[in-house]
C-alpha cells in the first residue's frame, strides 16, 4: 500500500521521513530518582493501563517489563489488573490481546476493557479547569496505578503518551467528550506538536496526578514500529524527555511549497477511516505544513473495518454522512457542539474545505465517498486524480512542473516547511 509506483514525469518529488538513530537505546531510560521497584510492595493491588489495537505500542515488551519488576517486588499475579485502554473504540478483540500482550500475559494476569458508557464502572473525580474528570474505577481502587504508552505526534496533545493511557483511554464519556469538542479543539494552544501552552496536555497531566498515576514506561518508535527509546518513571517527567528526543526524530524541514502529497499510514491507524484519516489531518493542520491550499492529499489506506466499529467510529461517520458539505458541518458542529467521537469528523472537516482528499485502495469505497472523500481503486488511479485536480487548482499547464511532497509514514512526521526568518 507504500508503493507509489510510476510517478508523471513532471512530479517533482520532496520525500520527507523520519531521522534515523545510529542504532536504538536498547535499555530502558529511567528518569528520575525513583524505580517501580520503590513504590511496589508485597499484597499491593496493582493496576496497569495498556494501549489499545489501535496504537502501534510494544506492549508485550512495555507491560512485561513491568510485570517482571512487580514480580521481583513481591507483587501476585493474582493482585495485579491489566485494563486495555480503548476510550470510546470498541473492546479489544481475544486475538488483539494475544498480539498485544502475547500469551504468556494474557495466561497468567487478569484483562479487562475499558468502557467510556458503562457508568457502574466509572469514578467522578471532579473538574479540572472546568473540565470533568471520569475514570474507570479500576484505575482508581487500586494501590498503585502504571501505565504503559507511545510518544508520537497527537493532533490534540501535542504529543502522545505520558497519562494520556489512563486520563483519555480509560476516561468516561464526559472527560472524552469535553476534551474533544469545539470548546478544546478550537483554543489556539490544542495544535499538532505543541506541548507547553496547551490545555489539552495540561488537563491531561493533571489528571494523571490527581488519578493517582505513579509511573509509566513510555516508547518512541521508528517508522518500522521498532522501540528506538524506552523510558520509565514519573509521567510528566517520563513524557517531556520523550517528545524532546521525538522533536529531533519525527519534526522534517521542506524547502518549497507543494501542489500534492501522499500521507502514508501504517499497520492498526489503516483499519478503519477513523484512523487513518488522521495521517490527512497530522499533514494538513500541522504548524508551517508545506500543503498549498486546495492541494490534493493521497491516503492510502485498506480501512478493512469501514469507518469503524466503536462508538466514537460511528459517530464520525454519522457526522461526515449526513451533512450537506463540510463547510456546512463545520458551522453546525460548532453551533451544537457533538459527542466524543465526532471531534474526528469536526477534524477532517477542517481539512477537507482545503484539501481533496483520495483514498486509494479502500475495501469500502463506499464509505469513503459518503464521508465526502475520493475513492480509487489504486495508486496509478490516484495519481491521475490527484494530478488533473492540482492543475485544475493551481491552472497549471499540461507539461508544467508539480511539486510533489511523499510522507510514507504521515503520523511519525511532521513536515514543516522552512520560512525565511529561519
Amino acid at each position: 500500500m507504500n508503493d507509489l509506483g510510476e510517478l508523471p514525469p513532471s512530479w517533482r518529488v520532496t520525500r520527507a521521513i523520519s531521522r534515523e538513530l545510529a542504532a536504538p537505546q536498547t535499555a530502558v531510560q529511567i528518569i528520575g530518582d525513583q524505580r517501580l521497584a520503590d513504590l511496589a510492595r508485597p499484597g499491593m493491588r496493582v493496576t496497569i493501563a495498556f494501549t489499545d489495537a489501535t496504537r502501534a505500542c510494544p506492549d508485550e515488551q512495555l507491560v512485561g517489563a513491568l510485570l517482571g519488576e512487580l514480580e521481583r517486588s513481591g507483587v501476585a499475579p493474582d493482585n495485579i489488573t491489566l485494563i486495555c485502554a480503548t476510550g470510546l473504540h470498541r473492546p479489544s478483540t481475544p486475538a488483539e490481546r494475544l498480539a498485544k500482550l502475547g500469551p504468556a500475559i494474557v495466561s497468567r494476569y487478569r484483562i479487562i476493557d475499558h468502557n467510556a458508557l458503562d457508568p457502574g464502572n466509572l469514578v467522578d473525580l471532579g473538574t479540572i479547569n472546568g473540565i470533568p474528570l471520569v475514570v474507570h474505577r479500576r484505575c482508581i481502587d487500586t494501590d498503585l496505578l502504571l501505565a504503559t504508552g507511545v510518544v508520537e505526534p497527537h493532533q490534540y496533545a501535542g504529543y502522545s503518551g505520558g497519562a494520556k493511557t489512563v486520563v483519555i483511554g480509560c476516561g468516561g464519556e464526559a472527560t472524552i467528550s469535553a476534551t474533544h469538542g469545539p470548546a478544546m479543539l478550537d483554543r489556539p494552544g490544542t495544535r499538532l506538536g505543541a506541548i507547553d501552552g496547551n490545555p489539552f496536555q495540561t488537563f491531561v497531566r493533571a489528571g494523571g496526578e490527581r488519578a493517582g498515576l505513579r509511573y509509566v514506561m513510555n516508547t518512541i518508535l521508528g517508522e518500522q514500529g521498532e522501540p528506538l527509546i524506552i523510558a520509565a518513571g514519573p509521567p510528566a517527567r517520563v513524557h517531556d524527555y520523550l517528545v524532546a528526543q521525538a522533536r529531533t526524530i519525527y519534526e522534517a524541514p521542506v524547502a518549497q511549497p507543494v501542489h500534492v502529497a501522499r500521507a502514508g499510514v501504517d499497520g492498526p491507524k489503516a483499519v478503519n477511516l477513523y484512523q487513518a484519516s488522521r495521517a490527512a489531518t497530522y499533514l494538513a493542520l500541522a504548524e508551517r505544513t508545506p500543503l498549498l491550499p486546495g492541494a490534493p492529499i493521497l491516503l492510502p489506506a485498506p480501512i478493512p473495518e469501514g469507518a469503524g466499529e466503536g462508538a466514537g467510529e460511528r459517530r464520525f461517520f454519522d457526522a461526515l454522512s449526513k451533512a450537506a458539505s463540510a463547510h456546512h458541518l463545520l458551522d453546525d458542529l460548532r453551533r451544537t457542539g457533538f459527542p466524543a467521537g465526532a471531534q474526528r469528523a469536526y477534524i477532517l472537516a477542517q481539512v477537507l474545505v482545503r484539501h481533496p482528499v483520495i483514498v486509494v485502495g479502500a475495501q469500502h469505497p463506499d464509505i469513503v465517498r459518503a464521508c465526502r472523500m475520493h475513492a480509487v481503486p489504486d495508486m496509478a488511479a490516484g495519481i491521475a486524480l490527484a494530478d488533473r485536480l492540482a492543475r485544475e487548482t493551481f491552472r497549471l499547464a499540461p507539461d508544467a512542473p508539480i511539486e510533489f511532497l511523499d510522507v510514507p509514514h504521515a503520523l511519525l512526521t511532521l513536515p514543516r516547511l522552512i520560512t525565511e526568518k529561519q
